[in-house]
């Protein structure tokens, strides 16, 4: 009788600038992971970083033989450091978490328990805390409300990158490859069998969020304008609302002329250059919203790689 497969993961880890976290990630990693009855390798995307990552994942690799270094030519984001990490797995499923210590390992078997039990993708939400600050909370709020009404791909509020996919899911995300990257409406976009995992993120194991202000109005940029044409819809409302306005004033202006009440018509330069003022403001609102996706667009068929890799580091001589 022939011996039952056993099953492969795969778990993705980008880091950036987490020397001071990357050793007690991979403890805890390690502990969720040493007990399960699958064969697991760990994949560290090593996103530029400027400090000792580098150095510290080839010592952990050089201790496990399960770990697989790839280290990007420069920073290419967050984005980019998942997609090299998918791009490098052949296992069964693929597990993908930051290596900061937010998103808890100890959930890794039970995304695979709701794996096995058919869902090809395991996504996870997160519940945020009373600690989070209002500021925080409320743009996060306010980019899945906008997300959602104007795209036409459902995305779920707190939806996080700590997910569970399986082969057939990863082979048809490897063969999207637009440069402007949002993996959450990217998976959801593909319609497979999901189902959804509530965690509390944990506090940061060190240092600090490497999410700037303005990596995040970048992120959602990338969301907004790769799945939603609703922005050239308002340049064209907003065209419309003006035309008819500018129809109405025909109509007023002419009223005057017919009735022989020319001399009752308003003189002076502070209504028209108002009007002025404010179609020029809408047509270069307009104007923009139709660059951005020229732009995109020109990014797109220049055909330039999402990420370069430096150097893969593995240990192939065991520990």
């Amino acid at each position: 009788m022939a011996e039952k497969e056993i099953l492969t993961v795969d778990v993705v880890v980008p880091v950036f600038n987490e020397e001071k976290a990357i050793e007690c990630f991979h403890q805890q990693l390690c502990q969720a992971i040493d007990a399960l009855p699958y064969a697991f390798h760990i994949c560290y995307v090593n996103d530029g970083s400027k400090d000792d990552t580098q150095a510290l994942l080839e010592k952990i690799a050089s201790a496990d033989q399960r770990v697989k270094v790839i280290e990007l030519s420069r920073n290419f984001g967050h984005q980019a450091a998942l997609t090299a990490g998918l791009d490098c797995s052949q296992a069964d499923m693929v597990i993908t978490i930051d290596g900061d210590g937010q998103n808890p390992p100890e959930l890794i078997p039970e995304m695979i328990a709701l794996a096995q039990s058919g869902y090809d993708v395991v996504l996870t939400q997160r519940i945020e805390q009373e600690e989070t600050s209002d500021f925080k909370r409320w743009t996060s709020e306010m980019f899945y409300w906008l997300v959602n009404r104007i795209g036409d791909t459902p995305i779920q509020p707190g939806a996080a990158d700590f997910r569970l996919l399986k082969r057939p899911v990863v082979e048809a995300l490897r063969g999207m490859r637009e440069y402007h990257r949002f993996l959450r409406g990217m998976v959801a976009w593909m319609g497979f069998r999901s189902v959804i995992l509530p965690f509390k993120p944990l506090q940061r194991l060190a240092g600090e969020s490497k999410y700037s202000l303005r990596k995040m109005f970048m992120l959602a940029l990338d969301a907004i304008f790769s799945f939603s044409l609703v922005p050239l819809y308002i340049g064209i409302a907003v065209g419309i609302f003006f035309l008819v306005l500018a129809m109405l004033e025909a109509v007023y202006v002419l009223s005057f002329w017919i009735t022989g009440n020319t001399q009752h018509l308003a003189r002076g330069w502070s209504s028209l250059m108002f009007i002025l003022l404010i179609v020029g403001g809408s047509l270069m609102v307009c104007v923009g919203f139709i660059g951005i996706y020229v732009g995109y667009i020109f990014q797109e068929v220049k055909r330039r790689p999402v990420y370069i890799v430096r150097q893969v580091y593995e240990n192939r001589r065991g520990s």
